[in-house]
């Protein structure tokens, strides 16, 4: 990421890492093996053939301690007919945040939507071979309950609970949303649009966050969520099958790039996107995600951008993890999504039987341990692509600058008509600029006339007319800031910014137009 950052770093404010929107999941895994879920039944007293009356019952009890606690709280508990999806056009999500914002809520209990979902589950059937009650695993349909809420440290989060066995969790927390309120109550100013940071008055406050946000005791403080939402625990753990497994589900690492405007941004970012569809390949998207290209790779992997109404998105996905980059109002944001945290590798350590460590690199596991690692995956990745795109091409600046220069400015109070950059006389004044002779002392009007006129004046008053409209191009080309005048003296040299402004207009009319249009008949034909 240092490679771009040193490229634009006159147009960029900084730069906000860490983790936007993550997904947990917490499992009963001892459940799972074969046998267990019947040996948990018989700790409980309860026959196979009575199971779907226990856990109907079950299901009553998770579901009245919902009712109960929203009712302590004063906030509604809603059934909802249909899936309320972003897809759908009104997620859940945004329908919560409507209920926090028509009731004031700033903390605590938001709302609990129960809706039907498919599931995976455990059932109780016979086998006619056997004639013998069975346990076995199926999808069907079951009631879940969304408990959104404003949590004190991880501000605005939703957790769900499966109300059938095996009462799988799901915690959703956006990495953002406390970063920002920790700045809060570090009193550090800054900008804030949805989920985005647009300026920080202390980044270096905001780096340091992030990594503290990389070693939160994510155990303790996803099972009190769990606690919050699941009133089986006490008797689960009585049998020995209360220990949820704590898992991240999907994490997103995002680094945005804060430029100093929006302008400063637009004007690289067409170019960035478009190199981004049109450079890189498959083997490009696998080294940004981590992974050497190799002969037996039998995934797939995609290339796409969408267009939205606030801007571009590129998105490069390999199997089932993804790397995008997009922009909102002045930031530019690359976004790493990991959904198989098994294409990476983490350095793991066993102890052998003589009691020696063996170290070794190993797929990356989706347990909350490793979640510093996925720190790592999301920051590298995001680095590697975003220094890729560095080396693009930049036409924005110089289509900016042709802008420019076909309109009329200001300086100093006095307007200054626009250059057209491929008339005839225009190209032969810009040529005379950039012949050479004048690089060395600059030039004054007598010099500058002698380039732009074959023959002499042929009386008093024609050059007189000469020196002042040699003079009323010497103040347009300074209002465009092609040439720059020599400190207490007359003279004046190109500058820089002329050169290239110049170089190209002149490049434009002699070589690139008639290349252009002669190609263009050859589609013609």
């Amino acid at each position: 990421m240092n490679i771009f950052l040193e490229k634009f770093h006159d147009v960029i404010h900084g730069v906000v890492e860490g983790f936007d929107r993550l997904i947990f999941k917490g499992h009963l895994t001892s459940l799972f093996p074969e046998g267990a879920f019947g040996r948990y039944l018989s700790k409980r007293g309860v026959l196979l053939k009575d199971a779907g009356k226990f856990f109907e019952a079950e299901t009553a009890r998770i579901v009245n301690h919902a009712k109960d606690t929203a009712v302590q709280a004063g906030r509604p508990y809603v059934y909802l007919e249909s899936a309320h999806t972003h897809a759908s056009g009104q997620s859940k999500e945004a329908m919560a945040q409507d209920i926090a914002q028509r009731d004031q809520i700033t903390a605590g209990l938001v709302c609990i939507f129960a809706v039907l979902e498919v599931c995976s589950s455990f059932a109780v059937v016979g086998n006619r071979k056997t004639h013998r009650l069975e346990v076995v695993r199926r999808n069907r349909k079951c009631l879940h309950l969304y408990w959104y809420l404003i949590d004190p440290e991880f501000g605005w989060m939703h957790v769900r609970v499966q109300t059938w066995a095996p009462y799988t969790i799901q915690i959703y927390i956006n990495g953002r949303e406390w970063m920002c309120r920790q700045l809060t109550q570090q009193g550090v100013d800054f900008t804030r649009s949805d989920n985005k940071i647009l300026w920080c008055a202390d980044l270096e406050a905001a780096a340091k966050l992030s990594e503290k946000f990389n070693h939160i005791d994510w155990p303790g403080a996803l099972i009190q969520e769990v606690l919050m939402v699941n009133p089986l625990m006490d008797d689960l753990a009585k049998t020995g099958f209360g220990g949820y497994w704590l898992g991240i589900d999907q994490a997103e690492f995002a680094s945005d790039i804060l430029f100093k405007s929006q302008a400063d941004l637009q004007r690289i970012y067409k170019d960035i996107s478009s190199a981004a569809i049109t450079a890189f390949g498959a083997t490009d998207v696998m080294r940004f995600l981590g992974r050497k290209p190799h002969g037996n790779f039998a995934g797939e992997i995609i290339i796409d951008s969408k267009k939205r109404p606030e801007g571009t998105r590129i998105k490069f996905r390999m199997k089932r993890n993804s790397i995008k980059i997009y922009d909102h109002l002045n930031v530019l944001r690359i976004e790493t999504t990991l959904n198989n945290p098994a294409e990476f590798k983490i350095l793991t350590s066993s102890e052998k039987s003589d009691g020696q460590t063996l170290c070794r690199w190993s797929p990356m596991r989706k347990g909350v341990s490793n979640f510093w690692r996925y720190s790592q995956v999301g920051h590298g990745a995001n680095a590697r692509l975003i220094d890729a795109l560095a080396n693009a091409p930049l036409q924005g600046a110089a289509i900016e600058e042709l802008d420019r220069l076909s309109q009329s400015q200001s300086k100093d109070g006095h307007r200054v008509a626009a250059f057209n950059p491929v008339t005839a006389q225009n190209v032969a004044l810009f040529k005379a600029l950039l012949s050479g002779e004048f690089a060395l002392n600059g030039f004054r009007n007598s010099d500058l006339q002698r380039k732009l006129f074959d023959s002499k004046p042929k009386d008093g008053a024609e050059a007189k007319r000469r020196i002042h409209r040699t003079s009323r191009l010497i103040a347009k080309l300074r209002g465009h800031r092609l040439i720059n005048k020599v400190q207490n003296s007359r003279l004046y040299r190109v500058s820089p910014h002329g050169v290239r402004t110049m170089w190209a207009a002149v490049r434009l009319h002699d070589v690139d137009f008639p290349a252009a249009f002669n190609l263009s008949q050859t589609f013609a034909q």
